[in-house]
């Protein structure tokens, strides 16, 4: 399945719109993630572990909004946009979403 943020997709023709799809996950900090952070944030650098944590995050969303466009019969999804919102103090909500549709050769 080819997953693109633009609108179309080269060499390809969209032939059928099925609509749009989306992908979340909700994750949450841990303690002694939390205690790692604080001292990154003093000396600074890259928090990797909140790294490690947001990259899995978007790869799960990714993957649950590609599983929805399967569903309806899409071969590809354009127009995939992130949001990330915080819901409480330790948990953000990763988002995305976009337009499944139905590609072929030109």
């Amino acid at each position: 399945m080819i997953i693109t943020t633009s609108s179309s997709i080269a060499g390809k023709k969209i032939i059928k719109t099925m609509g749009i799809v989306k992908g979340n996950t909700v994750r949450a900090r841990h303690i002694g993630k939390d205690i790692v952070a604080v001292f990154k944030n003093i000396v600074g650098g890259e928090i990797q572990e909140y790294t490690k944590l947001l990259a899995e995050s978007r790869e799960q969303s990714i993957d649950r909004m590609k599983a929805e466009a399967e569903k309806l019969g899409a071969n590809a999804i354009v127009d995939v946009r992130f949001s990330t919102s915080y819901i409480m103090q330790n948990a953000a909500e990763i988002l995305v979403f976009g337009t499944a549709v139905v590609i072929n050769d030109e």
